[in-house]
């Protein structure tokens, strides 16, 4: 897991085109309304080699400001991702000068006892610098003046923030091996996910309840199971954007999504009874773009209909044929039923993910694929394959030097996956197969 930096204030402040300009890409929409960025949005960037990540988070705003009530005016997603946050960069506007809403701001933020740059946005470069910084002084906190829309001290802004964190233990090395194998469960509120985790763990350590929506939060829970050791995540439930009530929601729904892909291992828990809607298949969807390894665990078969169970298997396998390599393991967690398949699934997916091919053995498989089907020409070209290699693990990625990326068809590339699939025993676990020119320099 990545050291998390919130990006924290009043609104439109330009808090997005300050994460935006760090991320270097356009992931947070930003607009001169107040209150435009309203779910949490993360990203993850590089600080030297340290990985971060970064959440913009919606604007602070007051419900009540007659009263001293500060964390009730807080939209719920900005105070959990300070809570969450290793540090903080709190963003205030040269422009406008110091508010008393920036002053009860920093007044909160200071009450977390958290790492904190103040960045006073909107300041386009260095002749009014001082004088547009003046009045920031009185709040204490280490301060530099930029502008996220110019670009005026961007980059000496990630320098501040890489010495802001450097103290701050790294959160890769803290999720080591002691808590073993890390498995996140994603789905739809009620589909079991807390059940499930509780057979697992032969112990209520999570809140079950029919009510739709109980977790709000993820919960872990460790426990050794045969000699090997598991963690748990419980997310909450995921619902469509039209149903997710109340900011606080919000903020769990895009939680428990970074969560699945923080996690080594995803269990997408499916409702029998209901099949397979909208919104799972947009987890599917999610969960097959990020490369996420993940199996689908669908739950409550003990509810259906005698005689009905080889007709609701035929269902989800015809419903999931575009993630063909996703397990599909049917249970009850009521009853204990298939739980038993699931852990040697996630472990056997984790040692795919580990894969490492030696590049004369990867071009060797290369080579006798080609041989076998050749690539189809496109506008009277034919694509041209020099070598490949292996840059990643986790999961792996393999990499094609060809003439020109751009004249490879879907198709033969669904065929090269399939053939390094069964050449190198990768079953279910996700792969990653890119293209490019021989003419471009390496990574």
């Amino acid at each position: 897991m990545p050291t998390t930096i919130a990006i924290v204030g009043r609104p439109n402040v330009g808090k997005s085109t300050l994460f935006n300009r760090m991320l270097r890409k356009n992931a947070a929409i930003t607009h001169d309304q107040p209150g435009v960025t309203r779910d949490r949005i993360y990203g993850e960037t590089f600080f030297d080699d340290r990985r971060v990540a970064l959440i913009d988070t919606g604007g602070i705003e007051v419900l009540d400001a007659g009263e001293d009530r500060i964390e009730e005016g807080i939209f719920a997603q900005a105070r959990e991702a300070v809570e969450e946050a290793h540090a903080i960069l709190l963003v205030m506007d040269g422009r406008e000068g110091l508010t008393p809403l920036d002053e009860r701001v920093a007044e909160y933020i200071r009450k977390h006892n958290k790492p904190v740059l103040l960045a006073v946005n909107k300041i386009d470069g260095e002749e009014r610098e001082a004088e547009l910084l003046a009045e920031f002084h009185a709040l204490g906190f280490e301060m530099l003046g930029v502008s996220g829309e110019h670009g005026h001290n961007r980059n000496f802004l990630r320098e501040e923030l890489a010495r802001l964190i450097k103290d701050i233990p790294d959160q890769d090395e803290a999720e080591g091996p002691e808590r073993g194998l890390r498995i996140a469960m994603l789905g739809r509120p009620n589909a079991g996910k807390s059940s499930m985790v509780n057979a697992f763990i032969g112990e209520k350590r999570v809140i079950v309840s029919p009510i739709a929506g109980t977790t709000r939060d993820t919960v872990d829970a460790t426990v050794d199971h045969k000699g090997k050791r598991y963690t748990f995540v419980d997310t909450a439930g995921v619902r469509r954007k039209a149903k997710v009530e109340g900011s606080l929601e919000r903020f769990s729904v895009v939680r428990a999504l970074t969560c699945s892909k923080r996690a080594q291992i995803v269990i997408l828990v499916l409702d029998a009874i209901v099949g397979l809607t909208t919104q799972d298949k947009k987890l599917l969807d999610f969960l097959v773009k990020e490369k996420t390894p993940f199996l689908v665990a669908v739950n409550k078969i003990d509810l259906i209909e005698r005689g009905k169970l080889n007709e609701v298997k035929q269902y989800f396998k015809d419903q999931m044929r575009f993630c063909s390599h996703a397990p599909l393991v049917y249970t009850s967690a009521l009853k204990g039923t298939g739980l038993k398949d699931i852990l040697p699934l996630a472990e056997r997916m984790w040692k795919e993910c580990q894969i490492r091919v030696g590049t004369g053995e990867l071009n060797r498989v290369m080579r006798d694929a080609i041989t076998r089907h050749q690539p189809p020409q496109v506008k009277y070209r034919r694509p041209k394959f020099y070598y490949l290699t292996q840059p990643e693990t986790s999961p792996p990625r393999f990499l094609f030097f060809v003439n020109n990326p751009k004249i490879i068809k879907d198709s033969y590339k669904r065929y090269l996956e399939n053939q390094l699939r069964k050449s190198f025993g990768i079953a279910t676990a996700p792969i990653v197969i890119s293209f490019r020119s021989s003419h471009e320099n390496k990574e």
